[in-house]
């Protein structure tokens, strides 16, 4: 029997999109499927070592706009974000309800054995460097290598 296989381009960086697909991804994990995941642009936000806003990056215009971006303690509520108070609030919710947070969902995809991957492009773009993610990046890789993984299963866009 040929094992199941979800591939998860993560382009968002909102908190919302974020808990889908880690969501989708550590439940995939937890059946069986491998699991791949491709982070890139505002997706990295999610795989930053730094959490917070920092100047990382090669060149100042780089340095800025990672600035900006923050990490995943500033991922941002696609609507509804209330000045960044929103998913505060929402993991506060997720807690009272007994429901994993985001940071629970990225620890339990870790453990599971999702596969991490960062988009070279994007890298490059942004003057990011490998060391500027966590260390479970498994590969820094283009479209072309992640198609050959993601090759005969199901593939999402978030």
């Amino acid at each position: 029997m040929e094992k199941k296989k979800l591939s998860i381009i993560v382009f968002s960086g909102d908190f919302d999109k974020l808990v889908a697909v880690f969501t989708l991804a550590s439940g995939a994990a937890s059946v069986g499927y491998e699991v791949n995941l491709f982070f890139t642009f505002w997706g990295f936000n999610a795989i930053k070592i730094k959490k917070g806003h920092s100047f990382v990056g090669k060149g100042l215009l780089a340095r800025f706009f990672n600035f900006f971006m923050g990490g995943l303690n500033n991922v941002p509520l696609s609507r509804l974000n209330f000045f960044g108070l929103s998913p505060k609030l929402m993991t506060g919710l997720m807690k009272k309800r007994n429901v994993a947070t985001l940071e629970q969902l990225i620890e339990y995809s870790k453990q599971l054995g999702v596969n991490f991957y960062a988009c070279e492009m994007s890298m490059v773009i942004l003057g990011i460097k490998k060391e500027d993610l966590i260390p479970e990046i498994k590969e820094v890789l283009g479209v072309a290598k992640f198609l050959e993984y993601s090759k005969d299963g199901e593939t999402l866009f978030i």
